[in-house]
């Protein structure tokens, strides 16, 4: 199968977010998607860019996306966290979300990070064994710890 990996464009977001909303219902949270096209064009090309994203185009559209943002780790240094790596179901098994997961790891050993991660879905089977095969280590011993905005609200009134 040919296809083209690049870096995103600001015009790519319509395509980006139908692929975020085609994650959200396979990990069963169909409505979780608040994020807007406007919001990613804001978000990932104004003059501090919050995130870098590369997609993954057969015949002109785009079928994979991998979203990631620099973070630091206090017992590394300087790391990269890739926020999601998404293949359309209809490509999946193509090569897509290896070369996706290549450009991620380059585009890491690129800025100089120290460590990549992510998080992945205790029952997504098919995605563990994926990153296990790429040599990643899935820490199934720890948790994942979040506040949404509505927690944060509660949070601070508590202050």
């Amino acid at each position: 199968m040919n296809f083209t990996i690049r870096t995103a464009i600001k015009d790519d977001m319509f395509q980006v977010l139908n692929l975020i909303k085609e994650l959200a219902v396979f990990e069963k949270e169909p409505d979780a998607v608040k994020i807007t096209v406007e919001d990613l064009q804001k978000s990932g090309f104004g003059d501090q860019p919050e995130f870098h994203c590369i997609v993954a185009e057969i015949d002109n559209k785009i079928e994979g996306i991998a979203i990631v943002y620099k973070r630091f780790s206090t017992w590394v240094g300087s790391a990269l966290h890739l926020e999601d790596l998404i293949v359309s179901q209809n490509v999946r098994g193509t090569g897509l979300g290896t070369a996706l997961l290549d450009e991620v790891i380059k585009y890491g050993n690129s800025i100089g990070a120290k460590r990549i991660c992510w998080e992945v879905l205790d029952w997504n089977e098919p995605a563990i064994e994926f990153y296990e095969k790429k040599g990643a280590n899935v820490m199934r011993d720890w948790d994942v710890v979040q506040l949404d905005e509505q927690g944060i609200k509660e949070y601070i009134s508590k202050l």
